[in-house]
C-alpha cells in the first residue's frame, strides 16, 4: 500500500520584527506625545453567574449597540460676544502725542505683581468706562535693565495680552504704544469704550 504524500505546511511564514530607524522612532514619539487617552467607561455590574438558561446567557453576552451621537446637541449658554479691538487712528494718536488730545487719566503699574496689576488695571478701566473717559495712559514700565532677572518687562508683555481678553474688550476699543514723551515702549494709549446709555 502506497503511503499518502505529506501535507505541505501552508501556514504564513513567521514575520520578523524589524527595528525602527531613528527617523521613524522620532516620528512615533512625536505622535505618541500628542495622543490623549480615552476616558474609561464605567464597568457594568456583572450578571449573576447562576444563569444556567442558554438563552439568557446568550442575551447577557451580546454587546449592546451604541448609538452614534446625534447632530442635535443642547446649545451651551452663550455669553455675549466681546467686541473686537480696533487700532487707534493716526490722527488721534498724533493729537495725543502732541498734547492736542487730552489724556483723561493715568495708571502706573510700576512695581506691582502680575496679580495685583491685573486687578488694578481692570478696576481702573471699569471706572474710566463708567465715567465716560475716552483716552487713558497705562504705564507698564520697560522692565528691569540689567541684573540677573530673566523675567524682564513682564507687565510690558502681559498688559497687551490682558487688554485682548474678552472681559477687557468690553471696556476697551483699542490700544497702542505711547509716544516717547508719554513713556514710549513702557506705556500704552488705551481708548476706552463708551458706556451704552
Amino acid at each position: 500500500m502506497k503511503r499518502p504524500a505529506p501535507i505541505p505546511d501552508l501556514s504564513a511564514p513567521s514575520r520578523r520584527k524589524r527595528a525602527l530607524s531613528e527617523e521613524e522612532r522620532a516620528l512615533w514619539e512625536s505622535v505618541a506625545k500628542q495622543v490623549k487617552p480615552l476616558r474609561k467607561r464605567p464597568v457594568a455590574a456583572k450578571a449573576p453567574a447562576a444563569a444556567s438558561d442558554p438563552a439568557t446567557h446568550h442575551a447577557i453576552a451580546k454587546p449592546i449597540p451604541v448609538k452614534p451621537a446625534t447632530a442635535v446637541k443642547a446649545a451651551p449658554a452663550q455669553r455675549p460676544h466681546a467686541p473686537p479691538l480696533a487700532p487707534i487712528g493716526r490722527r488721534e494718536r498724533a493729537k495725543l502725542s502732541r498734547g492736542r488730545q487730552e489724556i483723561d487719566a493715568r495708571l502706573d503699574l510700576h512695581g506691582m505683581t502680575q496679580l495685583r496689576a491685573h486687578r488694578v488695571l481692570f478696576t481702573f478701566l471699569q471706572r474710566a468706562h463708567s465715567d465716560g473717559l475716552t483716552f487713558v495712559l497705562v504705564i507698564t514700565g520697560k522692565g528691569k535693565v540689567g541684573g540677573l532677572d530673566s523675567e524682564r518687562g513682564v507687565l510690558r508683555r502681559q498688559v497687551p495680552e490682558w487688554l485682548s481678553l474678552p472681559e477687557f474688550r468690553s471696556l476697551v476699543v483699542g490700544f497702542e504704544e505711547a509716544h516717547v514723551g508719554h513713556g514710549g515702549e513702557g506705556a500704552l494709549y488705551v481708548r476706552v469704550r463708551r458706556a451704552r446709555a
